[in-house]
Parts: C-alpha cells; structure tokens; sequence
C-alpha cells in the first residue's frame, strides 16, 4: 500500500492532550512522541498533587527516571514542550480551571486517554469513578477541542470474556454505564458490593467490567466525535524503546518472574499449554501513536473503529515455554538474595496449588513474621503473601484460559507506515527473540524495582548454589518425615523399605520408624 501520510508530518505542529501520563504506558507514549517528533508542538500532561508532592514536583520526579535519559541526552529542549494541566479524572471537567481549560481548546488536535485505575480488586464504586466516569469527562472535555482530529481511548483485550473470539469490533455492554453510574451514586458502599456479583455476570472483576462501560461511552461520541479504540491485551516490558527490557513496577507477568526469582512465589494456577496474550508496551505505543495518524487521515467508517493490540500471535509462546526460559535466566542470572531456592512452578490442579501455597508461601511467611517477632522487629511476610495470593487470585482467569484476538487492522499498521517509520514505530516482528526480551525484561526489573547490584553476580551464584543444596535437604527431610509416618501406618511399606535398611538407617525419621 502506498504510504500517503506519515506519522511524523501528521503530528508536526499539533499539541497533544494526555490522560494518565505518569503511568507506565503513559510515560512511554510521552518519552517516544517527543523523542521521535522534534516538529511535535506541546505535550499537554494532566495530572493531580498526589501524597504530599506538588505537580511539578511529581513532574520533576518522573523526568529523573532513567527511561528519559536518551530524550535529555539527545533532545534537550523537549522536555520544555511539556506542559502541566493540574487537574483530576475523579471531577468535573477533569478538574482543569477555567484559563487551562481556554488553552486546550485552542490548542490540542489530539487526545490520549489513558488514565484508568488498574487494580483487578477496587471495588465497583472506584472502578466506575475512575475507568467509566473518568472517560465520560474526557469526552466532555475534548468536545470542546476546537482542533480535535483524534480521541484516543486506551481500553483493554479482555473486555468482552463472554465472547470465544475478541474481534476488532464494538459489542454491547451487559448494562447501561449511565445506569451503572446512577445506582453507584445513590447506593452506598455495602449495597452497591451486594449488587456487583450479579453486574459483572461473567466479568471476571470490576476492571474488565467498567473497561466495557468506558466503551459503550466512547461508542456512543462516534461519529460526532473523531474517536478510535486501542485494546492492549497484558502489556509487558518495553521490546526497545525508551530502552530494551524497561520497566518501572512489579504488575504483570514481569512482575511474577521477579517474585519468583526472589523465591517467594513458588506455585501458580496457570495452564502451560495456553499462549501468552502479551505485548510489549513499545509496540503498543507505536500502535497508538500510528493509528491516532491512520483514523485521523482516513476517511470515516461507519463504525468506531478498533484495534486489538497483541504481539501474542506474531511469535506464539506458551505460559510453560515462558516458565522453561525464566527457570534458565534464573541459573545464568540470579537474583539478589531469595528468600528461599526459586523453584516454583505451574499448575492447573487447584488442590495441588492451594497445598504448595500453603506449604511454600503460607507456613515461611508465618516462620519468618515469628522470627521477626522475637527479634523485634516489624513483621511483614504474611501481608506480602497476602497481596501475592490475591494477585494470583486475579491472575489466574486470565492464565488458565485460552483467548483468541484477531487482530487484522493492528496487523496492518506497518504496511501502511514507510520502511524508515516501521523501524521508528515497530508493531510487526516475526522475529521476534522471546529468550532475549525475557532477559532484558528480569534485568531491568531487578535494577529498577530491586536495585540489585549486577556487578555482583558471582555472589548471587554462589548464594543460589547454597539455597540449591540447603532446599534439596530440607526436601529430603521433609519427605522422610511424611514415610516415617506412613510406615507407623502401614506394615507392608515398613517390610518394603525394610530391605533397604542398611540404607535407609541413616535416614532422618524414616531410619527410626523403620527400626522401630
């Protein structure tokens, strides 16, 4: 296809509105727009005072991050195209003043809506005031726009669970938002929880849930309103940009790589047969930013149009396959200090897992909070475990299913950019090296999230070694314990293991209960 616009020329001169630019896709979109487009106009940034910090002190700690570094290094003065708009999703009008409110409507031409609350466990009143009521005033706000070529709304692959195939198409939602929006209004807390099992239906939480809603209101601005939907499914540390590998929290599959390196997360329900539905959020970035470009240069459709973001199909990898990569980094690269042995696995058997959580989660960090309370200080593992076993919790529907994202017109977007902008923008990649993003991906997670000091390597290796030989005796132990009480049970296991004697004598416990 010939290439009539590009991304570069479109965005020359305009200014940009962004929604929830401080978090991680957020950044990534307003390091990669001003490092890529020196032509770009200015880069509008809502954001609120948030504990105890000013914006532009909130501002000031976000440009520290070293993901800004090249930006700095190589675009100085683009950092000035920044500007603050102080304001909040949670109030009317985005709680931007009167005088901010005049300049955005001069001035910005495209809008990325980003801001949502991702936690899987708010409950429905906070998800609604944030994913649903907080699009409701983007929209009221940027029809005021008087340049608006693009609305920009960020939702998520997972939205329609009721659905076997995800298609790149708006379906109805279960209720109507405004509907939802008036009774969370009028009841109060207890009774809206009461109502939220039979509103989700087969939602699997209150995220996907007001996502859906969100939807419907974007949905609903189309064609009145230039608007196009971006559904990222598990978005993933960056493939190349700002820097390969970066990441700045523990959400996510990331996330559950680095607790399992660290030794406390040792069992997960998971199916390993099932495909990674991921995408790094790079790619996804580049996907938002060309398609803002293609709507907005197209001429319209009939129906909203949508984008399913997903690099899962581009290079199928299994849960397992990802598992068997990370177990290799784990002995090349280990990290700082585990708890205990990284040995933790997947599983699809619920009572297998809840034993191994209860063994290999539950009774250390009960152990360890008694030893900490002996010596006086603050006990904290069993919390940790607590918020790990509801993370997993949550995760677990997204992992022990198999979901389907046809993705054609994300698919398309590299055919349409010129060769020199599909490198600058990357969506397609066939070949794609999982092992090596995998890599990058623990590496930068353990500096930024754990400081771990990579110079000390050898020690790490050393103290694995240790945590190898000391689980394999404690497991030797343990299961010597569980035969010796066995063979009080049952005579014929004694007789059995009593041909092993010579042997076995030595053995802790089962030597005993053999004699015996």
């Amino acid at each position: 296809m010939e290439c009539k616009f590009s991304i570069r020329d479109f965005y020359k001169g305009k200014n940009i509105l962004v929604t929830g630019g401080c978090g991680f896709m957020g950044k990534v979109l307003i390091e990669k727009l001003l490092y890529t487009i020196p032509d770009i106009g200015r880069v509008y940034l809502l954001m609120r005072p948030k504990r105890g910090k000013t914006v532009e002190q909130r501002l000031e700690h976000m440009l520290s991050s070293q993901m800004f570094n090249r930006l700095k290094r190589d675009q100085k003065r683009a950092v000035q195209k920044i500007i603050l708009i102080q304001g909040d999703v949670l109030t009317d009008d985005l709680g931007i003043s009167s005088e901010d409110m005049k300049t955005l409507s001069e001035d910005v031409s495209v809008v990325f809506h980003l801001a949502a609350t991702l936690r899987m466990e708010a409950t429905l009143k906070d998800s609604v005031a944030m994913n649903t009521v907080g699009t409701q005033r983007a929209l009221s706000v940027a029809r005021r726009l008087k340049k608006l070529v693009m609305f920009v709304h960020v939702s998520t692959a997972f939205c329609y669970p009721d659905y076997d195939v995800l298609e790149e198409k708006f379906h109805d939602p279960p209720a109507d938002p405004h509907d939802v929006i008036r009774l969370c209004e009028w009841l109060d807390d207890k009774q809206v929880s009461l109502l939220t099992p039979s509103l989700l239906g087969k939602h699997p939480n209150t995220y996907t849930y007001t996502k859906r809603l969100a939807e419907s209101m974007v949905h609903d601005a189309y064609p009145d309103m230039p608007c196009v939907i971006a559904r990222p499914s598990i978005v993933c540390p960056a493939y190349i940009d700002p820097m390969p590998g970066w990441v700045d929290s523990l959400n996510g599959p990331v996330g559950l790589l680095l607790g399992a390196g660290k030794g406390v997360i040792r069992t997960m329900l998971c199916d390993a047969s099932i495909y990674a539905q991921v995408i790094p959020v790079d790619v996804a970035i580049n996907a938002m930013i060309a398609l803002a470009m293609i709507e907005a240069t197209k001429k319209k459709s009939k129906n909203i149009p949508v984008y399913n973001l997903n690099a899962g199909h581009l290079k199928p990898t299994t849960w397992g396959e990802v598992l068997n990569y990370a177990k290799e980094i784990r002995w090349k690269y280990p990290m700082s200090w585990p708890l205990w042995y990284p040995d933790g696995g997947i599983t699809t058997n619920y009572v297998l897992h809840e034993t191994k959580r209860i063994l290999f989660h539950l009774v250390p960090a009960y152990l360890i909070d008694f030893l900490l309370l002996i010596a006086g200080q603050k006990r904290l593992m069993v919390r940790i475990q607590g918020i790990i076993s509801n993370g997993l919790i949550l995760l677990q529907y997204f992992t022990t299913r198999e979901w389907h994202f046809p993705c054609p017109n994300f698919d398309a977007i590299h055919t349409i950019l010129s060769e020199e902008e599909d490198q600058i923008y990357q969506t397609y990649k066939e070949d794609f090296d999982i092992e090596s993003y995998l890599y990058k991906a623990v590496e930068t997670g353990r500096v930024v999230c754990f400081k771990d000091d990579l110079s000390k390597m050898h020690i790490y290796k050393m103290y694995l070694y240790f945590l190898y030989v000391l689980d394999l005796l404690v497991t030797i132990v343990f299961w010597c314990f569980v035969l010796s009480l066995l063979v009080g049970w049952c005579e014929p296991l004694r007789a059995l293991l009593a041909l092993g004697e010579p042997v076995l004598r030595y053995l802790p416990f089962l030597g005993d209960a053999i004699r015996t």
